[in-house]
C-alpha cells in the first residue's frame, strides 16, 4: 500500500515536535505513534498497542538486547571510574606534570591532548580538560573562553571519530537495524568504520581547533576577551599511581572489541559480531574494574562498587530508551515507504549528488534546535539511510553526514550538554562560551557541506 505524502509527513512530525519540544524521547513516541495510526487504518487502539507491543518485540533480537545492556554497563563503568576517584588522581596527577607545558601554547595543546585521548565519555573530557588545563591557560593569559572552546570542540568530535563508547553503541544500533530490517546491506561494525573518513565536520573541527592553538588564531569575538587573573592552587596530594587506575579499564574496553570480533568471527576479525563484542567487552572490563578497584587497589569497597555500578546504569536508561525508540522509528518509517516516495520525488528536480549536503544540513539545523545530537542520530538515522539505499548513495558517506550533522548543530547549540559542561569546566560565561565558540564552528561546518558537496559528485 502507497502512503504517498503522509510517509513525509510522519518523520517531518518527529522532526518537528523535537524541536517545539526540546524532548526526544516524547518526539520518537510522537512520531511512532502517529506513523502506526497510519498503518492501522485510523485506529487509536491498535496504534497504542502497536506503540508499546513493539517495544516488547525489539526485545525479540539478540543484537538489541546486546546493545542496549552494553549502553546500561557502559555508564556503569563510567560511573565505576569517577566513584573511585581515579579521575580525581588523573587530574591531580597532569596538572602536576603540566609544568613542562608551561607555555600559552602548551597550556591549550595540553587541554587538546586530554580531549583528543579521553574518549570514553565527551562529558568526561570536556571536565577534565578545562579542569587540567584551566590554572596553566590562566598562568599564561589563555581566555578562559578560548579553553572553553578547545574542551568544547574535542568532546564530542573525537568521541564520534573513535566510537568505542556510548555514542558507538548508539549508532552501531540504529545501522544494524536498518540492516537486519532490509533497508541496507552490510556489517554494521564495518560500515560504521568506513563512515569515520567521511565524518568531516569532527575532522575539520579537530584540525580547526589545532591550527587556532599553534598559530593562536582569534576570530570575532573571541579578541575581545581578556586572560582571567592567575590564582596559583598547591596541591599537596600523592599522585604516585594516578596513570594505571584511569587508563587500564580503558584500555581493557577498547582491546576488547577487537578480541570479541576475533572470537565471534571464528578467527576472522572482518566477520564478528559487533553487538557481542562491545557487549562482552564491557563485561569483561566491570569484572577487571572489581578485581582492580575493590580486591587488588582497594580504593573502593565492595557496597560502594555495586552502588555506582547501579547509579551509572541508572544514567544511561534515559539514553537507552532514546535508541528502543529511535530503532522502533526506523521500522514504522520503513513499513510506510518512506524512502521510496521521497526518492520518486528527488529523483529529476535534485541531483543526487547534493542529497549527502542535504542530509547534512537537515541534521545540523535539528541538533542545533533540540541541543541533542545523539536525538539527531536517532531521528535522522533512518530516513537517511532508507533514503540512501533507494537512491543507490554511498551507505558510509550519508551515514557521515547524519554524524556530522548531528555534532555540528549540537556544537554550536547553546542548549546542548557538551556546550554547557564545557562552560562549567573552563569556569567562563556559557553566554560568552557560546558566542565567542560560533564562527569557529561556522567555519567548520561550511568547509563540512563543501566537502559533502563534492563528495556527493
Amino acid at each position: 500500500m502507497e502512503y504517498g505524502i503522509l510517509s513525509i509527513a510522519i518523520p517531518l512530525l518527529t522532526i518537528i515536535l523535537a524541536i517545539i519540544t526540546k524532548d526526544v524521547i516524547i518526539s520518537l513516541m510522537g512520531g511512532i505513534f502517529a506513523g502506526e495510526l497510519v498503518l492501522h487504518h485510523y485506529s487509536f487502539t491498535q496504534a497504542f498497542l502497536a506503540l508499546f507491543d513493539g517495544i516488547v518485540e525489539l526485545f525479540s533480537h539478540g543484537w538489541i538486547t546486546k546493545t542496549v545492556i552494553f549502553m546500561l554497563l557502559v555508564g556503569a563503568i563510567i560511573k565505576i571510574i569517577t566513584n573511585s576517584r581515579a579521575i580525581d588522581r588523573f587530574v591531580l596527577y597532569l596538572s602536576a606534570k603540566a609544568k613542562r607545558l608551561d607555555s600559552k601554547r602548551g597550556s591549550m595543546l595540553l587541554a587538546y591532548a586530554i580531549g583528543v585521548l579521553i574518549f570514553i565519555e565527551s562529558s568526561i573530557t570536556s571536565l577534565v580538560a578545562g579542569t587540567v588545563a584551566r590554572p596553566l591557560c590562566d598562568k599564561n593569559g589563555v581566555s578562559r573562553a578560548k579553553l572553553a572552546y578547545i574542551c568544547d570542540s574535542t568532546s564530542a568530535p573525537v568521541c564520534s571519530l573513535i566510537p568505542l563508547n556510548a555514542w558507538g553503541a548508539l549508532l552501531l544500533g540504529l545501522i544494524t537495524t536498518a540492516i537486519t530490517s532490509g533497508v541496507i546491506e552490510g556489517d554494521g561494525v564495518t560500515l560504521l568504520v568506513e563512515s569515520i573518513k567521511y565524518n568531516f565536520y569532527s575532522i575539520v573541527t579537530l584540525l580547526i581547533v589545532l591550527v587556532v592553538i599553534w598559530f593562536d588564531v582569534d576570530i570575532g569575538e573571541m579578541k575581545k576577551i581578556k586572560p582571567s587573573p592567575y590564582h596559583p592552587m598547591i596541591n599537596h596530594s600523592d599522585t604516585k599511581g594516578a596513570l594505571l587506575p584511569m587508563l587500564l579499564p580503558v584500555l581493557v574496553m577498547v582491546a576488547g572489541v577487537p578480541v570479541g570480533l576475533y572470537l565471534s568471527g571464528n578467527g576472522d576479525i572482518f566477520k564478528g559480531s559487533g553487538s557481542t563484542s562491545v557487549y562482552y567487552s564491557v563485561i569483561v572490563t566491570l569484572i577487571f574494574l572489581y578485581i582492580y578497584y575493590v580486591v587488588i587497589n582497594r580504593t573502593m569497597r565492595h557496597k560502594e562498587y555495586f552502588h555506582s555500578l547501579y547509579l551509572g546504569m541508572g544514567e544511561m536508561l534515559s539514553v537507552s530508551i532514546i535508541l528502543i525508540f529511535a530503532l522502533q522509528i526506523g521500522g514504522v518509517i520503513k513499513d510506510l515507504h518512506t524512502a521510496s516516495y521521497l526518492s520518486s520525488i528527488l529523483q529529476g528536480n535534485l541531483p543526487i549528488s547534493l542529497v549527502p549536503m542535504l542530509i547534512f544540513l537537515t541534521a545540523s539545523v535539528m541538533a542545533f534546535a533540540t541541543g541533542t545530537s545523539w536525538g539527531t542520530f536517532s531521528i535522522m538515522m533512518p530516513i537517511a539511510l532508507t533514503l540512501a539505499s533507494s537512491m543507490h548513495l554511498d551507505i558510509p558517506l550519508v551515514i557521515g553526514a547524519v554524524i556530522s550533522g548531528g555534532i555540528f548543530g549540537d556544537h554550536a547549540s547553546p542548549i546542548s550538554d557538551t556546550t554547557i559542561i564545557s562552560s562549567m569546566a573552563s569556569k567562563c560565561d556559557h553566554i560568552v562560551h557560546v558566542r565567542t565558540q560560533l564562527p569557529y564552528a561556522i567555519l567548520g561546518g561550511v568547509i563540512a557541506a563543501i566537502l559533502f558537496g563534492v563528495s556527493g559528485l
